[in-house]
């Protein structure tokens, strides 16, 4: 059973930064597509980030194009979210997700696709 750990929430002020990391273990992550996830209280979960098996693609919810960074090291099992320039907006438990895709360029930021997930780590933007 694939299971995924998050880490890296925190307290941070407005415009700062912070990466977030997803491990592994059970299996190795080399043909699983990745997604990142939030959830802020009171909302729906909304999909922020995701990157394919061998990390040829990615996608980006609009609301952090140029902020947010998504990438992998299959090696270390580990997918990362490098989250610059946090807004108070950015508050939410942050979740990442495994789907499998073998070698395709399988990427969606839609929380259905994903079967397995995290038990989420919480970032807070204020001041």
């Amino acid at each position: 059973q694939l299971q995924l750990v998050e880490s890296g929430g925190a307290l941070v002020q407005p415009g700062g930064s912070l990466r977030l990391s997803c491990a592994a273990s059970g299996y190795t992550l080399i043909n699983y597509a990745i997604g990142w996830f939030r959830q802020a209280p009171g909302k729906e979960r909304e999909g922020v980030s995701c990157i394919s098996s061998r990390g040829r693609s990615a996608n980006y919810v609009d609301s952090v194009k140029g902020r947010f960074t998504i990438s992998r090291d299959n090696a270390k099992n580990r997918v990362y979210l490098q989250m610059n320039s946090l807004k108070p907006e950015d508050t939410a438990v942050y979740y990442c997700a495994a789907k499998f895709a073998g070698l395709t360029d399988f990427v969606s930021l839609t929380g259905d696709e994903y079967r397995y997930w995290g038990q989420g780590t919480q970032v807070t933007v204020s001041s």
